[in-house]
């Protein structure tokens, strides 16, 4: 056989194993066109079940307007009404003033919640450091708010007194849409709402008048119609023993023991300011009421001197946990 016809031979035999190579990997083999294919649509599936970017919602309040993300971390409250509904709802939190804590929030007295300042002077410094994504406060830190705005989204969740249950209602569903748990919130509210209405029921049926008052240092001060404590009257349904208490100040009207007197108020609903605020060795408000004039009053003589726990009252409020005891004091004062 000559050396050129070798050559063509051997040229011809090395293309068939060429083309075969070429269709092994056509029909399969890794590296060629289906393995491609498989890889591109494995791409586009991940894609498709990455998580969606974080949701927002836009919060308009009293003071303004906040984004905030869906289930936010590192949440700061300065509110004791909102820290009670995210602690109800099972929702944590990662800061709070701890100082003035009322004694059904105590918990968050421990080292694993940052103390957060006061309700009256955040600690802006301690604050920036934990990158908080969300920041609640009412009205003792409204002063604050355009600096913790600053560091986060921050939103007003205080009570109107003048609309006191839309304003709770609002605040509690709204906390609930940030993180999820409507369905949770509805159901503590529903509850809320059904022993109101049977405590409207009692009170209408008693047909009997009351009076709300606050004392502190010895003296005493009225809260009538749409005040702070207004909500007997406006939302539980007991008559005002005075319909025409001032109720412009959060700190009420200045009266006098001949006042009570004057008025014979049925009902005397009292709260002590100096238990949760001025520590030891204080008069309690049972030494200062119940004096010669008072006891000249219905509300004395038919043991009708309901004294209302004032870390509901006064330190909390506008929160599930305080409304629901809230009603209960009442309810069973007028019972």
């Amino acid at each position: 056989m000559s050396k050129k016809l070798s050559m063509l031979l051997m040229t011809i035999f090395l293309v068939f194993i060429v083309a075969a190579c070429g269709a092994k990997n056509s029909e399969g083999t890794p590296g060629g066109s289906e393995a491609k294919t498989t890889n591109a649509a494995a791409n586009n599936e991940n894609k498709n079940t990455e998580a969606p970017k974080d949701e927002v919602l836009t919060i308009k309040h009293q003071l303004g307007e906040a984004t905030v993300k869906k289930n936010p971390k590192n949440v700061v409250v300065f509110d004791y009404g909102a820290l009670e509904t995210l602690d109800k709802l099972g929702i944590e939190v990662a800061a709070v003033p701890q100082s003035s804590l009322p004694g059904h929030l105590k918990k968050y007295e421990d080292s694993k919640y940052m103390n957060a300042g006061t309700l009256f002077e955040p600690d802006f410094e301690k604050i920036n450091a934990l990158k908080p994504e969300l920041i609640i406060i009412s009205g003792r830190s409204s002063e604050a708010y355009k600096e913790l705005d600053k560091i986060a989204p921050t939103v007003f969740m205080g009570v109107d007194t003048q609309n006191y249950m839309e304003s709770f209602t609002e605040n509690v569903k709204t906390l609930a849409s940030i993180f999820g748990k409507e369905a949770e919130a509805d159901k503590e509210l529903a509850a809320i709402d059904e022993s109101i209405k049977q405590l409207n029921e009692t009170a209408a049926a008693s047909g009997k008048k009351g009076l709300i008052i606050l004392t502190t240092g010895g003296k005493a001060n009225a809260y009538g119609v749409g005040s702070r404590f207004g909500l007997i009257h406006d939302v539980f349904g007991v008559v005002p023993v005075d319909d025409k208490i001032d109720s412009q100040t959060s700190h009420g009207q200045k009266i006098t023991f001949e006042y009570v007197a004057e008025k014979n108020p049925d009902y005397l609903f009292v709260i002590d300011r100096d238990a949760v605020v001025s520590g030891e060795n204080v008069t309690p408000a049972k030494e200062v009421v119940e004096n010669d004039l008072v006891k000249k009053t219905n509300a004395f003589k038919d043991g009708k001197i309901i004294y209302l726990d004032p870390n509901f009252w006064y330190l909390s409020g506008g929160g599930l946990i305080s409304m629901a005891e809230m009603v209960k004091e009442v309810a069973e004062g007028v019972k």
